[in-house]
């Protein structure tokens, strides 16, 4: 294991499990603190406001992460290809690599904006979600879309520190920025009133400063961010070679955002005591989601490297420590999200509100069920997306669509299920992308031992 003075990692050498556990420690830090952005606005406006408020904004999550998820798709394209050019030793490559990316990242997110915000409204209609709370889920959608530049910025300079190996950097920034962000929604919300509007506001302001800090840190200390003249011009084969790998990318996630649109209009349909509770299990379980996410993203940083390399032996290698990794972290969760799941709700709203406990805590106890096939999926994820497998994340998109557009459906037309219909439909889902995500896994190893043999 090589670890330099910048913050940089070789992972092409050492131990595989050592490697991923220190390099995903730091990043899994950072992602629950970026959970916290969206857990504190819950929290927040939920107490202070009311179910209807938390509602609200739990309306708006699957449309704000489609707009996300178009720019990020984008972004890992770029990680994954820095990943490859740094694995493989060729330094001009990594800075024309950095460079790219941002030109991208800069256009792709602007173009996207805009479009979003004027399609906010018929999307949260076309989601049917209730009048008592459009306005307030209007708002919100909209001034993320205007932040969604700002979000972007964080993603990409994390992304490619990550893919040079350094996930400590991005982390600092981002703990900063969301004790920021808890700050300013208890000021906006509580004390100047802004209700809805004050948590949007304090969620921009957060990660506009986290994106910034993180950029001028990495430009300033990290050698691979030190661009000269000559390293600016356009590098036509890397942008294609970015919008190759990330365009699937993006339509994978948005694919997923689709999916969970679709869920959404499912819930919606139940009504706001619904809603309120589908909010507060997706934040639990956007937390949890973590430490599934990190060490995928590290696994796609450890087999970038290695693929550039060519040390496919490590890939296998990487992906059988994870899948241990993974499974022992939902051993850990599961007994805790099965016997714990009224006081985990409780967190979100006030105790008089016990309808959205109580299903809030039957959801938990349905959902935590299915945790291990979302763990393959993340770390079949890692391993694919790394050696630049467009065609699974197409793949991935395209079952989750299916899955998530039917299942739901199917599952709450039926008497004895109805309502928990909802949450059973998330496990099953999981199930069958995970079944996929193995399928196609199993499929390219094939390939990787017929191509060195």
């Amino acid at each position: 294991m090589s670890v330099s003075k910048d913050g940089t990692m070789n992972m092409t050498e050492g131990s595989a499990v050592k490697l991923l556990i220190i390099f995903a420690i730091p990043m899994m830090i950072g992602n629950i603190f970026q959970q916290l952005y969206n857990v504190a606005d819950s929290i927040v406006v939920g107490k202070l406001i009311g179910a209807d408020a938390l509602a609200a904004i739990g309306a708006t999550g699957s449309i704000t992460f489609l707009f996300f998820a178009l720019c990020n798709g984008i972004g890992s394209g770029g990680g994954i290809i820095t990943a490859q050019c740094f694995g493989s030793g060729n330094v001009s490559q990594v800075k024309s690599c950095i460079v790219n990316t941002a030109y991208i990242m800069i256009a792709f997110p602007l173009i996207v904006g805009s479009i979003a915000f004027f399609l906010s409204g018929p999307l949260l209609r076309l989601l049917e979600t209730p009048e008592e709370i459009m306005d307030d889920a209007l708002l919100y959608t909209r001034l993320m879309c205007v932040g969604l530049i700002f979000v972007s910025v964080y993603n990409y300079v994390s992304s490619m520190l990550r893919a040079l190996g350094d996930s400590k950097t991005p982390l600092y920034f981002l703990i900063f920025s969301c004790i920021l962000n808890i700050f300013l929604d208890i000021l906006f919300v509580k004390y100047v009133g802004l209700a809805v509007l004050g948590a949007a506001i304090a969620t921009l302001i957060s990660q506009l400063i986290s994106g910034a800090l993180c950029l001028i840190y990495a430009t300033a200390k990290n050698p691979y961010f030190k661009i000269k003249k000559e390293d600016m011009a356009i590098n036509k084969e890397i942008i294609i070679k970015t919008v190759r790998i990330g365009i699937p990318l993006s339509l994978q996630f948005s694919m997923i955002a689709i999916s969970c649109m679709a869920l959404q209009r499912v819930v919606n349909g139940f009504g706001p005591v619904a809603i309120a509770a589908f909010t507060s299990t997706s934040r639990i379980e956007q937390v949890v989601h973590q430490p599934y996410q990190t060490l995928s993203a590290a696994l796609s940083t450890y087999s970038g490297q290695n693929y550039g390399a060519k040390k496919y032996d490590r890939l296998e290698q990487g992906y059988r420590k994870s899948m241990l990794l993974m499974t022992v972290f939902t051993l850990m969760i599961l007994p805790i999200m099965q016997l714990f799941g009224r006081e985990i709700t409780s967190i979100f709203v006030d105790a008089s509100e016990t309808q959205v406990i109580d299903m809030g805590a039957m959801a938990l106890r349905i959902s935590s069920i299915f945790y291990v096939f979302l763990g393959v999926i993340y770390i079949v994820r890692g391993v694919l997306n790394g050696v630049g497998d467009s065609f699974f994340a197409l793949l991935n998109g395209i079952v989750e669509v299916i899955g998530r557009f039917t299942v739901p459906i199917i599952l709450t037309m039926i008497p004895f299920i109805g309502l928990w219909g909802i949450w059973w439909s998330v496990g099953i889902v999981w199930f069958i992308s995970g079944l996929a995500a193995w399928l196609r896994y199993r499929w390219f190893k094939k390939n990787i031992e017929g191509a060195v043999m």
